[in-house]
């Protein structure tokens, strides 16, 4: 199977959970001996194509235009992303299936779909509505309308969780049948297999200070604010304890304003951006994980943090409350309850038999449950039987780019018997010139005399 997965980021361009996702997917379906190519952004340094680990990573930069706003750079970026992909299929030939990742590729998928009649799956990872809260303004009602768009496009949606399926039903009105659930994943030994030199821990906090890790981004949603809440009460019942907050975004100077209005600069460290080493060392080297949100529609974090044999509480709200069964893998507290979040973690902090129990089940259920190879299988799974329907259709018998490649195939075939075998042809580089434009012409005219026969156009 010949896979086309589009995608705004893939690493190392990281804005959030999208391009770990796209690339640990990817990664393991690489392992499936599928042909699976990436269509991403990428930067000025990083290279135009490369092969990470058997996927097809084919990197664009978007047109040196100057955009009004981030909807119209999302648009422009979406046309460089088609032209990428254009230029893929009519130099290798066509893909089997065409898989976009929420609603910055929407309109690069649907037009993929429609301009090669290639099947469209999409994975929404989480909706604008739920974000928000509701739909406030025209930017938010824009983006949910290119959500349900692209819902509506895709054959199949792929949603992370129960919570999600329930949302995006609810929001668009998508039938049930249409939208499955697979979850995100971990690659649990890429975590539990970290190792923390000495002096690591000291650059976060003291040597007998327990640390409290938050990463993730610093918007409203992610409720760090209630963590930060929660903080004095935490101290109180353990003092020894050092509130480590990773990651970047628009409320950062709210928070760090909030910390030093209760008077804790000393104890809550704001890190801001950290790469994945660092991020992954301080999993190991915190004694809990705290992850607060109003709104998760999944919350890899958690996961990782799982992997990494972190205890975890969490707001029971989401795919977080799916992941965690409470007191088994895990802690939930009631979402923006400071009160609730702090007597969750000071439970682990104070009791090391019951934290260490935690961490023992979460890492069995993470390793059973939420492996990547398992998940990639059920995404090929549903490839296939997406295919399989799209065959049985008229729309999906026969593609016209199907019947250009055949012919070309047959083409090729019959010119190889008529001079020779292939490998003694490929070491004659006047056969390569020859074929990329002359044969190119004859192979369209033959379609072209077919068509008319047919009565075709």
């Amino acid at each position: 199977m010949r896979i086309l997965m589009l995608s705004w980021e893939y690493p190392p361009r990281s804005v959030g959970g999208l391009a770990r996702h796209v690339e640990d997917l990817t990664s393991a379906i690489a392992d499936t001996k599928n042909e699976i190519h990436v269509v991403t952004c990428g930067t000025e340094e990083t290279p135009e194509y490369e092969n990470v680990e058997g996927v097809h990573v084919h990197r664009f930069m978007p047109y040196p235009v100057n955009t009004p706003d981030f909807h119209t750079w999302v648009l422009q970026m979406n046309v460089k992303m088609l032209e990428n992909v254009m230029r893929l299929t009519n130099r290798d030939g066509p893909f089997d299936i065409v898989h976009a990742h929420d609603w910055l590729a929407a309109f690069a998928g649907a037009a993929v779909k429609h301009a090669y009649q290639v099947p469209l799956v999409a994975t929404l990872h989480a909706t604008e509505a739920g974000r928000n809260q509701g739909l406030h303004n025209d930017q938010q009602r824009y983006i949910s309308s290119v959500e349900w768009w692209l819902g509506y496009e895709a054959w199949k949606v792929i949603v992370c969780s129960m919570h999600m399926k329930n949302e995006v039903h609810g929001i668009f009105s998508l039938p049930l049948d249409k939208i499955e659930i697979i979850p995100n994943g971990v690659r649990a030994e890429k975590f539990s297999s970290v190792y923390v030199e000495n002096g690591f821990k000291n650059r976060f906090a003291r040597e007998e200070e327990k640390i409290i890790f938050y990463v993730g981004r610093l918007v409203p949603e992610k409720g760090v604010q209630v963590l930060i809440e929660s903080a004095p009460q935490i101290l109180f019942a353990y003092p020894n304890a050092k509130f480590v907050i990773a990651g970047d975004g628009p409320m950062k100077n709210e928070l760090c304003g909030l910390a030093k209005s209760k008077g804790l600069e000393h104890k809550i460290l704001f890190t801001g951006y950290i790469d994945d080493e660092t991020r992954n060392k301080l999993y190991k080297a915190a004694s809990v994980a705290v992850f607060p949100s109003f709104y998760e529609p999944f919350g890899i974090v958690a996961l990782e943090a799982m992997a990494a044999g972190t205890p975890v509480v969490v707001s029971d709200t989401g795919g977080l409350s799916e992941i965690i069964i409470h007191g088994q893998n895990g802690l939930k507290a009631y979402p923006g309850n400071p009160n609730s979040l702090a007597s969750n973690v000071i439970s682990l902090l104070t009791d090391d038999i019951y934290a260490e129990q935690i961490k023992k089940r979460a890492l069995r259920i993470v390793k059973e449950v939420y492996d990547w190879n398992a998940i990639a299988d059920k995404t090929i799974d549903l490839y296939k039987a997406v295919l399989k329907e799209h065959r049985r259709t008229p729309w999906g018998a026969q593609r016209p780019l199907d019947r250009f490649w055949n012919y070309a195939m047959s083409f090729i075939s019959q010119r190889d018997r008529e001079w020779g075998s292939r490998g003694e042809m490929e070491e004659n580089e006047d056969y390569y010139g020859s074929y990329s434009g002359r044969d190119y012409d004859l192979v369209n005219h033959r379609i072209a005399t077919n068509n008319h026969r047919e009565g075709g156009h």
